[in-house]
């Protein structure tokens, strides 16, 4: 008898394809943008400073701003810098906040060339829904470290990326290579 785990009689059922399943994400897809307010109570970047770095996936807080590990990564190791104050838009940063948010840019590039040997990084922030943010109301950078033939068909077709390593490896990596203030 064949394993299967639904009544589709599909899933564990040997036969020519691979299956990538990212159940994971289903809350964020379903929820959208309207998962987030616009206040500081419902913000996952002004929530995740107030827990455990483990448990944020915070791998270094600074005075200002901290980088913590996208829980919906485009590629492992994918970072965000965030400052901890709840602002929309790359120009509300003040001069002190905006010098620590490109050090730490700098540094994830550093840490994540050391760890995984990236050939190139995007950099980006996304500025309103209108931009395509994720999460509008908080201010965040990305730092996607790449690879050649790390892109596929996979997210156009199948809005499925595969990610070779878990969330937990890549934090312990980045924390452990990230270098001591």
């Amino acid at each position: 008898m064949t394993e299967q785990t639904d009544d589709f009689e599909l899933a564990g059922v040997p036969d020519a394809f691979q299956r990538l399943w990212t159940p994971h994400r289903l809350a964020y897809i379903k929820g959208g943008q309207g998962q987030f307010g616009k206040g500081e109570q419902d913000c996952p970047f002004c929530l995740a400073p107030t827990r455990s770095d483990a448990d944020s996936l915070i791998v270094h807080r600074g005075e200002s701003c901290f980088v913590v590990l996208n829980l919906f990564p485009y590629n492992p190791g994918h970072l965000l810098v965030c400052p901890y104050r709840h602002i929309p838009d790359y120009t509300d940063l003040t001069v002190a906040e905006t010098a620590e948010f490109a050090e730490l840019t700098q540094t994830g590039m550093r840490v994540l060339r050391s760890v995984a040997n990236p050939s190139g990084f995007n950099l980006g922030m996304n500025q309103g829904v209108t931009g395509g943010a994720g999460v509008a109301a908080h201010l965040h950078q990305h730092i996607v470290p790449r690879w050649g033939g790390d892109g596929n068909f996979l997210p156009i077709i199948a809005q499925t990326k595969a990610i070779t390593q878990t969330l937990a490896e890549v934090w312990d990596q980045v924390r452990s290579a990230w270098p001591e203030d």
